[in-house]
């Protein structure tokens, strides 16, 4: 089983395997049709394709209102569906991947794992390892038979934007920023047009957890990288924009052999959504 990253070379072997679903994750935020005209234009053998924004997220707004983040989570039930939908049962290994990094294929791989599905590794170094082998990319489309996969208890931890708001006070655990150092400045309004971050909070841009040619640092390395900011790891909340690059960070602490971790799904967009929460600049 893999449970955090796959090798190139190891993912061209199983391409064919019935019991292997295999996700393209591509996206840019900037042009939400990126990913899928990329995916038309070549993608890996019996790939299907996952959109972030509709596939991988929920509704903006909850029941009370309230607005949740930009890409909030969906709710179990209509995750479940759509992992079904992809053909996934309960033993089913599952590989992300994207041409990012993993910025967006280990949003996946956390909605695996907190629908309690450990079989999901995201294919290291992304699309761009897979074509620096030489392994080809295909332009036809899969049909799968629906799976069966249940939802189970979670492999992961979440908090809310109230324990967020609670822990500005008891201090108790430390919130993590996946956001390029700019923006937790406060310095990119392009992107972030309430610009800062949760007071008291750290940066750790999630390209940190990544060697020049895209692929993930080794575990002592990125273990080394992640102890100066936190005594251990179920004291972590991490966060981003819209709780999707946050994963990334998530991941590399599995990596590292550091879990426990949380995901503020809301991130940065919830919490300066409401004008009467703090927010600091600089650092």
């Amino acid at each position: 089983m893999y449970s955090t990253l796959i090798s190139a070379a190891d993912l061209s072997q199983h391409v064919n395997d019935d019991n292997w679903v295999i996700l393209d994750c591509r996206h840019d935020l900037m042009n939400p049709n990126a990913g899928r005209d990329g995916y038309a234009i070549g993608h890996i053998q019996n790939a299907q394709f996952a959109n972030i924004d509709t596939d991988l997220s929920g509704a903006k707004t909850g029941p009370d209102g309230k607005f949740r983040g930009r890409h909030p989570l969906p709710e179990r039930a209509a995750l479940i569906a759509t992992l079904r939908g992809w053909g996934i049962d309960d033993d089913t290994q599952v590989v992300a991947y994207d041409a990012h990094g993993g910025m967006f294929a280990a949003r996946l791989w956390w909605l695996l794992r907190w629908v309690g599905h450990p079989a999901v590794a995201v294919l290291d170094g992304g699309l761009a390892a897979w074509q620096s082998q030489g392994l080809p990319l295909v332009t036809m489309t899969v049909a799968r038979a629906g799976g069966t996969i249940a939802d189970k208890p979670s492999l992961a931890h979440t908090v809310t934007v109230d324990d967020v708001e609670s822990n500005l006070v008891t201090q108790t655990r430390v919130v993590v920023d996946a956001r390029a150092p700019d923006r937790f400045r406060g310095e990119n309004e392009t992107i972030d047009p309430v610009g800062g971050h949760i007071p008291g909070a750290k940066n750790r841009f999630f390209k940190d957890n990544l060697t020049p040619d895209g692929r993930f640092k080794d575990a002592e390395q990125l273990k080394r990288e992640f102890a100066p900011l936190f005594a251990a790891a179920p004291q972590a909340i991490m966060q981003c924009g819209s709780g999707v690059t946050a994963c990334h960070n998530l991941l590399a602490l599995e990596i590292a052999g550091l879990p426990g971790a949380a995901l503020y799904p809301g991130s940065w967009s919830e919490w300066c959504a409401d004008p009467a929460r703090p927010v600091a600049t600089g650092g």
